[in-house]
């Protein structure tokens, strides 16, 4: 097949999170790009990558982790146990001295980050935004009504350019439309096998967190990504779970 010249945007409308999980599988081995990554954790290895894909999920709440069919012999990539780990990841600010960062710091215990000269050394100097990005979504909706688009929460930030491994989650865009709170979420690089199933469980259940709060009912996620990818580990393991034999190389 010719090397293509021109993007392929992607679409998945699915039921549930495991339906995403699973069309976005069965999707990536016929439409995704492999190339050679140049930059980043995973430098020198290949990557099976989407053009640009936005995922709908209409029912988030409904089945929040993948399902493997009993008998097919690959590991789940996530539980129930791990995402109600990761939902504290999300919603405090607690963060290891060898962290740049954490998602849950950046949205309830913001810091700017400024580098200053200290006795003649360079010291990094933390300063602190005083912003709850999730209460102050929830109060913004409470107090002034439904009819707003300034409830964005934002995890990435300028500075994040010169880190070696920058977030990869960017937006968490609100809206509450016919009664219900909705996600609109951009991750600028997102591993599909293993991330994929504990992020978006993670975040659904912080929006349900915040739906209750608020007072409106639980609704749908739609997620965009230009780097939704498998990193070549995987590539076996999605040809098993969506029974396909071979992968179409770009």
């Amino acid at each position: 097949m010719a090397e293509r010249d021109f993007l392929e945007p992607v679409f998945i409308d699915a039921f549930d999170l495991d339906d995403a999980w699973f069309q976005c599988l069965s999707s990536i081995l016929d439409k995704g790009h492999v190339y050679t990554i140049t930059r980043g954790s995973y430098k020198g290895q290949k990557r099976l990558e989407f053009d640009f894909v936005s995922v709908r999920i209409k029912n988030p709440g409904h089945q929040i982790i993948p399902i493997i069919p009993e008998g097919m012999s690959i590991p789940a990539p996530t539980d129930m146990d791990y995402i109600q780990g990761y939902l504290s990841y999300l919603m405090t600010g607690t963060k290891t001295n060898t962290e740049d960062y954490t998602y849950g710091e950046r949205l309830v215990e913001p810091k700017a980050r400024v580098k200053e000269q200290i006795n003649g050394k360079e010291m990094v100097k933390e300063i602190p935004l005083n912003c709850n990005q999730i209460e102050e979504v929830i109060k913004m909706y409470k107090e002034k009504g439904y009819g707003t688009n300034q409830a964005t929460m934002e995890i990435g930030m300028p500075s994040d350019l010169k880190l070696d491994d920058p977030p990869c989650l960017r937006i968490i865009d609100t809206r509450i439309r016919y009664g219900k709170l909705h996600f609109i979420l951009y991750f600028r690089s997102w591993d599909l096998w293993g991330g994929f199933p504990s992020n978006l469980g993670g975040l659904q259940l912080v929006k349900q967190y915040m739906a209750e709060e608020i007072g409106v009912g639980d609704g749908e996620i739609i997620a965009v990504s230009k780097g939704l990818h498998l990193y070549d580990y995987s590539w076996e393991l999605a040809k098993m779970r969506t029974n396909k034999n071979s992968l179409v190389i770009r």
